[in-house]
């Protein structure tokens, strides 16, 4: 019995051990959604996308008439003169109240005209969300790839020292049989010394990397937080990439970026609409009603009238319409549409220059993904050689042929040489992605 309980204990503190020590993973569509649904500057975008909609409600609720009801209640105290020509003291109480409405039939068609107004500023603003989630979804998979690059690079270099140390036990060997001169040993040693500096600016890098994309998560860093390294796609000779204006023609018709300025130059071409609708009159309807009651009145035999015949007696009706006819502002009203007219350009250039960056963007991603494709071709040639040479100058170092020097320069250059692989595979692999995504093609790896 008690050495099945110091099994059960101990089971369960191993598997407290496990769970205290194990990575916190994160997967990009991890990252993504998990962004998407946290981060503030997207919360923010989405309360803006609110107050548009509550904007546009307003507006058509302004096509409705307004109903006011007035209430007052009035206390006299004083002499007042009667109809028999004589004066008595008059304490009274007066109660007065009504309703209005009042209903706009024309205004130079500005309700309307702000209606649509409102209208293209709500699509306006779920493009802005819409191109927030992309801005946010692009820099995290830079980010991801940033850390998967790190990692490739402190494997190489972890590498890099374990074939060093296996180097310098075997030339430590041989300084000690006296078929090597210790200056070769030092040699060996000063590589080593600085491979492992390496692997330490490397590890580095990868923290700073994690650190960055825990930041863009905004969640606490810690140790424990790391990213799964994912299936990456294969740079072969197959390889392409698609043409700029090809996906130019395709994202220009459904980027959200675009879309918002279309919506924002429609909106002004509404907001020089209104502004020349005040030149026209406003055709108002109203129509109210009043009554009130005193508890002095009397009828002509001296009887006090009560609330219901008061009621029925003093109520008065009215309606009717008005016409405000503008004549002479101060010029303020021409200055209005000179000023709405200036926006509209304004923001028709505003979409011909996103149009332009959008295809500055792609073109930008094209060029490089086919530099990064070449350079990876030519560098992939170039590890090829360089591990064949560290090979030979290794076999030739084992048995003195040449100098230590001679072999740490062929392995700094196998280092550099894969390094640079890693650099121009993930440029690739990462400017591959961004033109997908102007496709419409969501990013996964």
């Amino acid at each position: 019995m008690i050495r099945t309980i110091f099994t059960l204990a101990y089971l369960l503190l191993m598997a407290l051990f496990a769970t205290l020590h194990a990575q916190d993973l994160w997967t990009l569509d991890k990252c993504i959604n998990y962004a998407l649904d946290n981060n503030i500057q997207i919360k923010q975008s989405t309360l803006n996308t609110q107050y548009q909609l509550n904007m546009l409600k307003e507006k058509k609720n302004s096509r409705l008439p307004n109903l006011n009801g007035q209430a007052s209640q009035n206390l006299n105290f004083g002499r007042s003169l009667t109809y028999l020509n004589t004066y008595e003291n008059v304490n009274s109480a007066q109660t007065d109240f009504g309703l209005s409405t009042q209903l706009t039939v024309f205004q130079g068609l500005q309700i309307n005209n702000t209606i649509k107004k409102t209208e293209f500023d709500l699509k306006a603003s779920f493009e802005d969300l819409a191109k927030a989630k992309d801005d946010l979804s692009l820099n995290i998979a830079s980010t991801f790839l940033e850390i998967l690059f790190a990692k490739e690079l402190v494997k190489v270099s972890e590498d890099q020292i374990i074939i060093t140390n296996q180097q310098l036990k075997q030339s430590q060997e041989k300084v000690n049989a006296g078929s090597l001169a210790s200056g070769a040993l030092l040699e060996i040693e000063a590589q080593a010394a600085s491979e492992e500096l390496n692997i330490v600016d490397a590890n580095n890098q990868l923290q700073l990397a994690k650190l960055k994309l825990a930041q863009m998560l905004e969640i606490v860093f810690t140790d424990k937080f790391d990213v799964e390294i994912p299936i990456l796609p294969e740079i072969g000779a197959q390889s392409s990439v698609t043409n700029s204006q090809d996906v130019y023609l395709t994202a220009v018709k459904q980027r959200p970026e675009i879309r918002g300025a279309e919506y924002r130059f429609q909106s002004t071409e509404m907001q020089l609409k209104m502004a020349q609708g005040v030149f026209y009159p406003t055709l108002s309807f109203y129509a109210n009603y009043y009554n009130n009651y005193n508890n002095k009145y009397k009828d002509i035999k001296g009887t006090s009238i009560s609330f219901g015949d008061q009621f029925s007696n003093n109520q008065r009706k009215g309606l009717g319409l008005q016409l405000n006819i503008p004549i002479f502002n101060r010029f303020l009203t021409k200055l209005q549409v000179d000023n709405a007219k200036i926006q509209t350009l304004t923001t028709q250039l505003d979409l011909e220059g996103t149009k332009k960056v959008l295809r500055q963007e792609i073109e930008t991603a094209q060029t490089t993904a086919i530099t990064s494709f070449n350079r990876f071709k030519s560098t992939e040639k170039a590890v090829t050689s360089m591990q064949e040479a560290f090979r030979y100058s290794e076999e030739k170092f084992n048995v003195g042929m040449v100098n230590a020097v001679d072999y740490n320069l062929a392995k700094t250059n196998l280092l550099k040489a894969s390094s640079d692989l890693l650099r121009a595979k993930y440029e690739f692999i990462f400017r591959s992605k961004i033109l997908d995504f102007y496709k419409g093609i969501p990013i996964t790896l």
